[in-house]
């Protein structure tokens, strides 16, 4: 993966049925701090219009560096790993990179 090459993140969240507002709410802290990144270059967040609870994350990368420094950041320590992991019962991530 080159590094100069802007990154896009397709996450799939499926919380636990019991937790999806509390996923939510965690997620609602998270973006803005994500977004306040220097490197962060878009963060939208869309649920399912049918009943399956998922939750998608589209997040947009200047580069692979600011990817990592976002995944090395106390909020996404915090929100993601210390919180949001144990309250899902699925989990997927894209990462993906522009070609030409």
């Amino acid at each position: 993966m080159s590094t100069s090459t802007p990154i896009t993140i397709v996450a799939r969240w499926q919380p636990h049925k019991e937790s999806y507002d509390e996923v939510r709410a965690i997620i609602s802290q998270l973006r803005p701090k994500s977004l306040a990144e220097p490197g962060c270059l878009g963060y939208e967040v869309f649920e399912s219009t049918d009943a399956s609870g998922t939750i998608l994350l589209l997040e947009h990368y200047r580069d692979a560096e600011a990817l990592e420094a976002h995944k090395q950041s106390e909020h996404y320590q915090t929100f993601v790993v210390g919180q949001a992991l144990a309250l899902l019962a699925d989990r997927k991530v894209e990462v993906l990179q522009a070609r030409t």
